[in-house]
Order: C-alpha cells, then sequence, then structure tokens
C-alpha cells in the first residue's frame, strides 16, 4: 500500500471538506452573453497558455457579483466578502466545461453600460437561432467595470471565435456573428469533460523554479477544486496561485539536507471527490527549469501509483 491507504483517504478526503463548495449543481441558469477575442499573454484567469487549453471553445467568468458596484476588490475574494464571490468562484470552476444554448436576440442596445438596464428601447424576441448549444471550457475570468461583469451573475463572455459554431440539428448555425449576436440571452450549466479519455496533464509556469514550483493541471474530467502535494513524510494542501484556477504551489517530497526536484501530488475535482480514487502522479522538475522555467508552460511527464 502506498504510504498507507488510510492516510491517504482520510487526509484528502480532509482537503476535499475544507474547499469552497462552489455552484456544482448541474442546474441551468440564464443570463446574457458577450465575447472577447482571446486569452491575454502568458496565461488567462485560471492560467494555462491558450494554447495549452483543451478546447479554443472557452468562455470567462464572473469574478464578482456586485449590482450597482463597479469598483476593485481583493483577488482572491477574502471569505470575509463571500457575498460578492461571482460564478468564477475564486478560479475553482476553472477547467470545467459548460454547455451552453442560444437564447433571444435584443433588438434594442444591450451595450452593457454601468447603471443602465440590459437591452434598452428595445425587445428580447425568439429566432432561428434560439436552442443551439455548443459545450465550453471555462479558462478565463471576467472582472471588467460593466454591467456584464458586475450586474448578471449569469453573464457568459464567450469565445468569439466560437460563435458561429453553436449548432442546432447537429448544424452549425454559421452565422450567429456578427449580424444576429447583439449580445444574446443565453442559458447555461456544468456538464462533464466531453468524451474523456486519458488523464491529466502537468506542467510548470513561467519563472517555476527549485524554490518557487508551481504547476498548471489541465484535461481535466470535472475541473479542480484542489492538489495536494507529498512532501517530508506527509500530504499537504497546496495553495492555488491568486485565483487562477488550475495553478498550484507546490513542494518537493524533500527538502532536507537541500531542496529536491522530485514531486508527488493528487487532486480533487470540482465534485470535491478525490480524481481516479486518490490516483498520486510523481514527476520532476526539467532541468531547463533549474533558474526558472522560460516559457509561459513546460510539460512534464509523470507515472501514477
Amino acid at each position: 500500500m502506498h504510504k498507507g491507504v488510510v492516510s491517504r483517504l482520510t487526509s484528502i478526503a480532509a482537503l476535499a471538506a475544507g474547499l469552497l463548495a462552489g455552484p456544482a449543481s448541474a442546474a441551468s441558469v440564464t443570463g446574457n452573453a458577450t465575447y472577447f477575442a482571446g486569452l491575454g499573454s502568458p496565461y488567462g484567469g485560471c492560467g494555462l497558455p491558450q494554447s495549452e487549453l483543451d478546447s479554443q471553445n472557452f468562455l470567462a467568468l464572473n469574478v464578482f457579483n456586485t449590482p450597482g458596484d463597479y469598483g476593485w476588490h481583493q483577488r482572491p475574494i477574502p471569505a470575509s466578502m463571500s457575498n460578492i464571490i461571482g460564478s468564477f468562484d475564486n478560479g475553482h470552476n476553472c477547467g470545467r466545461y459548460v454547455q451552453v444554448t442560444i437564447g433571444d436576440y435584443c433588438t434594442g442596445t444591450n451595450d452593457g453600460a454601468p447603471g443602465q438596464p440590459f437591452c434598452r428601447n428595445g425587445s428580447w424576441v425568439s429566432d432561428k437561432y434560439d436552442g443551439a448549444t455548443l459545450t465550453m471550457l471555462v479558462a478565463d475570468s471576467c472582472a471588467d467595470s460593466n454591467a456584464w461583469c458586475r450586474d448578471d451573475p449569469n453573464h457568459l463572455d464567450l469565445a468569439q471565435n466560437s460563435l458561429n459554431l453553436f449548432a442546432k440539428g447537429g448544424q452549425p448555425v454559421g452565422d450567429l456573428y456578427p449580424n444576429h449576436w447583439n449580445n444574446r440571452h443565453i442559458s447555461w450549466q456544468f456538464v462533464p469533460a466531453p468524451s474523456y479519455a486519458g488523464d491529466i496533464r502537468v506542467g510548470f509556469i513561467q519563472s517555476a523554479q527549485p524554490y518557487w514550483p508551481v504547476i498548471a493541471i489541465s484535461h481535466l474530467p470535472n475541473g479542480i477544486h484542489g492538489v495536494q502535494y507529498y512532501s517530508n513524510g506527509a500530504w499537504h494542501a497546496a495553495t492555488m496561485d491568486s485565483d487562477m484556477g488550475q495553478d498550484y504551489q507546490i513542494a518537493p517530497t524533500t527538502t532536507s539536507p537541500s531542496q529536491g526536484t522530485q514531486y508527488e501530488i493528487r487532486v480533487v475535482d470540482a465534485s470535491d471527490a478525490p480524481l481516479a480514487d486518490g490516483r498520486t502522479y510523481q514527476f520532476s522538475l526539467p532541468s531547463s527549469c533549474a533558474n526558472g522555467c522560460g516559457p509561459a508552460y513546460t510539460a512534464v511527464t509523470y507515472t501514477t501509483s
């Protein structure tokens, strides 16, 4: 038994119990949808470069839920301000998939201006695009000071290149954008990763090194709520890198007499369950990262137990 099955299950259950649960329900919600050109550099809000995403159909969730308040707030949002946590959930919904369904079109002004109603001087109408769907990956966060990202708790910001890939009757709609968009209504819900196969991917982020080993975890079957690392004979909860929900700072399996470069981790998914029944992943810091990883993402190979 690897480091004690009882110890493993007890400590990983304790980790899961202490995590933010987040909106894990599959219930559908309705909001407004906008679009954006792509992830920033070197990472999107979840801590992965766009080139490393499992899907180029990706979206951003709202960081804050502050109707009428367009000011800046601390990130990650502290527990004392949990009432303003948006659907991004301090990064805990990163790496999850969302099924998005197209809803009604606005015939008026729908610009997300602060303090203004949505769809001014017009109405919401149904058309031939209603009901088109696309499954998209949570990869970014929206904290902008506009009505979309503050007043609408169910707002989604969608990758622009995905808009014409929404399908109805098995066929892409083709021309939803630009003339039939106007920040439409959408409904959405979290779903498991479609056609999932294989196992997670692990890589070190830019500037990671022996004294700052931060990893990005992707190709997840159901998101990620936490990471544990094995160090000096015990399991420890890893710290998320700010609110980039797929990046975690870990420690080597041994730190004495000198900082090691061998690592062992396990993962908790968005349902607060241990991934693959508590499977552990063992890997090393690449020699190219001895003085800091240069690329935004340096993939590693691993063994499991």
